[in-house]
């Protein structure tokens, strides 16, 4: 609690290389003195990260960060926080709020794991794969409370068929909820708050819109990739219990049958769902056609990509509101504090940038970007895939965004690594809730974690080579 004030007191007081930028006096140590204040608030989560990100609101007017007046400082530490993709986050998630009202994903999920098939191996596949296609739609936390019940369920059944505690392959289908809910919120820009953090760095950073379909090219093959790696690591854990054929297909069925046919409030939501993502993607060829309407009826004002896709989120969520297909209920039970985190992040952008701090950082990173590309994407990789075990990935891309040289392709592969942490619980939710199902230990999930750690830092590198630059290049 203490050490956030005292190091932000320390970067202001003392005299240092931040107080010499030429031409803006106090300024980029008062952005380092407020960057290091939330980051070790954020990482050590000292007071909830909803509450630090509010802190740019009154730190940056109060120490004068970005040099103008008192009014209009109080303008720019506010404006990050009505961004849209914070908009389109929050139509996203509204949608996804959607689906579980309705039980719309626990159903595309259930069939899934039907398709791929329930052998031992293709269950644990089954498993992963429905884990990561839900999860690039809605929160990876919701994915995995969600799936914890099915795993458990199917683990029940194959005990009472094979008469004994299946420990091994138990564990590797609970890690694979929590591996494939985290691999599958990289895919597309609403299935993880860190993805929205890196449109809006880019955005406010870089002065790039990066589209819901561009992104999606950068990052979902990634996750094609890793996948069947994930889940040849946890095969060579589960296999050890030696399982016959067993009854998971008895699970699968019965769950269901529970759910009765689909439902009209499945269909509307489904269709709604479908549409909105279709304009999503289909953004980059329907946005220039509205664009001159847009500029002819509202004075002129000119349309983003993250204005479209913002109004495609809300649109889309307002409209089942209207149906009756959204409950308050529902809405009520998104997380909203997330909003918070993605404005302070989005803030502390600006300060960096409207204090002089960026200017700074980017001569001290010089030696970083004279690497060559090998070197720089494995050492951006490897450093978030570390920082991500120990704080929360939001936490770790709204600091490494901002420090990190402005390129987007190595912004995009940071991005991508924070969701990869598999060998500690603090990194992610999803790894600290399948701790309740009793089959895994912090053990297990280290010797299993660990290696896969490694894997996905050394398959970024190569995937941000070969593969991201060339898309976001």
């Amino acid at each position: 609690m203490l050490a956030g004030p005292l190091a932000a007191g320390a970067l202001l007081l003392i005299p240092s290389g931040l107080h010499a930028v030429p031409g803006m006096g106090h300024r980029p140590a008062a952005a380092a003195a407020v960057a290091a204040w939330m980051a070790l608030w954020w990482f050590t989560e000292a007071i909830p990260i909803a509450w630090t990100a509010l802190l740019p609101l009154v730190l940056f007017p109060a120490l004068g960060v970005f040099g103008v007046g008192l009014p209009a400082s109080l303008g720019r530490a506010a404006l990050p926080y009505v961004d849209p993709y914070i908009f389109l986050f929050l139509g996203g998630m509204a949608l996804g709020a959607a689906l579980e009202q309705w039980h719309l994903h626990r159903r595309i999920a259930l069939l899934i794991m039907r398709a791929i098939g329930t052998a031992p191996q293709l269950l644990l596949l089954g498993m992963l794969v429905a884990t990561a296609s839900v999860s690039l739609w809605i929160s990876n936390t919701a994915t995995a409370v969600m799936m914890v019940p099915i795993g458990l369920a199917l683990i029940a059944q194959l005990e009472a068929s094979e008469g004994r505690r299946l420990e091994h392959f138990g564990a590797a289908l609970m890690l694979g909820v929590a591996y494939g809910a985290n691999v599958g919120g990289i895919g597309t820009k609403i299935g993880s708050p860190t993805n929205s953090v890196f449109a809006g760095v880019a955005s406010r950073r870089l002065g790039t819109d990066v589209g819901f379909l561009e992104y999606m090219a950068a990052a979902l093959p990634f996750v094609l990739l890793f996948v069947p790696l994930v889940w040849c690591m946890l095969w060579r854990m589960g296999r050890r219990d030696a399982l016959g054929p067993g009854k998971g297909v008895d699970v699968i069925q019965r769950e269901l049958s529970a759910l009765g046919p689909l439902s009209s409030g499945e269909k509307v939501v489904g269709a709604v769902f479908l549409v909105a993502a279709l304009l999503w993607m289909g953004g980059d060829f329907l946005r220039p056609v509205l664009a001159p309407w847009v500029a002819s009826a509202f004075g002129g004002f000119k349309l983003l990509g993250k204005h479209y896709e913002a109004s495609v989120a809300l649109l889309s969520a307002g409209t089942l509101v209207l149906l009756g297909r959204l409950s308050l209920q529902s809405l009520a039970r998104v997380p909203w504090d997330t909003l918070l985190l993605l404005g302070g992040g989005f803030a502390l952008a600006a300060g960096i940038e409207g204090g002089g701090l960026s200017t700074y950082m980017a001569a001290r990173l010089a030696n970083l970007e004279s690497l060559g590309p090998t070197a720089q994407y494995g050492a951006v990789a490897l450093s978030t895939v570390l920082l991500s075990a120990v704080a929360s990935n939001t936490a770790t891309v709204n600091v490494l965004l901002n420090v990190l040289p402005g390129s987007l392709p190595l912004l995009a592969v940071s991005t991508f690594a924070s969701s990869c942490d598999f060998a500690l619980p603090a990194g992610t939710p999803p790894n600290a809730i399948v701790f309740g199902s009793g089959y895994v230990r912090l053990p297990t999930m280290m010797k299993v974690g660990l290696p896969l750690d490694l894997l996905a830092a050394a398959l970024l590198t190569l995937y941000g080579l070969v593969w991201v630059r060339f898309v976001l290049g």
